[in-house]
């Protein structure tokens, strides 16, 4: 199948990663459903990258507005070829100043929201045989922060779910990989202080912060027949901050 018949269905859509993830599929002939809880956001991208790209508004921690909208987008297009599990949030704190809702609020986006739209999504890959599922972790899923066990523990889970939904689906002929960003220039990264900033340059070999852009080719390449050999991964994006 060529990749421009395909449809994809890209979670946390409308900023950052996720908008340069659309618009790589955009540029490549796919189909993409653009989902995220930023109406506003969501819905300027859409318009502006094309007629192949919608948008639908979605909570992805709510079970039932997550198959409401997957079986929406399935019965519009008649299929979905791949996910892209990249929404995500952050709440910063040390851990003797985090309550248990910040600890539950992280892991309810960033791990939960990633099982219901995978589970809502494969029931359709499985029919058809087929499917691309890629899931964004983070360096810190694997090396650990400071002031972000939350966040840590949540994409160290992202993690061990890609490897079982890998081994799980791959007789359907549907791959699972995970990426793991380092630091890359969003509007999450802003905020943070300069002085932090300059020390995690330090630690990058390549010299230079990276860019969404870098992140959303490695997701179109994980998505596409050239990378049918390649299950259960996680590749860190970071510039070489983290070698395995």
């Amino acid at each position: 199948m060529a990749v421009q018949s395909r449809l994809a269905l890209v979670t946390g859509g409308a900023t950052g990663i996720g908008a340069a993830i659309a618009r790589r599929f955009v540029e490549e002939g796919v189909t993409t459903a653009i989902c995220d809880i930023d109406a506003d956001n969501g819905d300027r991208l859409a318009a502006e990258i094309g007629g192949s790209a919608r948008f639908y508004r979605l909570d992805i921690t709510e079970e039932s507005a997550v198959n409401g909208v997957v079986d929406k987008i399935f019965s519009e297009f008649g299929r979905i070829d791949i996910l892209v599990n990249n929404a995500g949030i952050t709440c910063d704190k040390l851990l003797m100043r985090m309550n248990k809702e910040d600890w539950e609020r992280v892991l309810q986006v960033n791990l939960t929201g990633t099982f219901l739209m995978t589970k809502a999504v494969v029931k359709h890959m499985v029919k058809q045989r087929f499917g691309r599922i890629v899931n964004m972790a983070s360096i810190i899923g694997l090396i650990g922060n400071f002031g972000q066990t939350n966040y840590a523990a949540s994409k160290a889970g992202v993690i061990a779910f890609t490897k079982s939904c890998a081994k799980e689906l791959a007789r359907r002929n549907i791959s699972v990989n995970a990426i793991a960003p380092g630091f890359i220039k969003t509007r999450m990264t802003e905020a943070i202080p300069e002085e932090i900033k300059d020390n995690y340059l330090k630690l990058i070999p390549l010299g230079r912060f990276g860019e969404p852009g870098d992140v959303a080719n490695l997701v179109v390449f994980l998505s596409s027949d050239k990378a049918s050999y390649i299950t259960g991964q996680t590749i860190c994006v970071d510039g070489g901050m983290v070698m395995q």
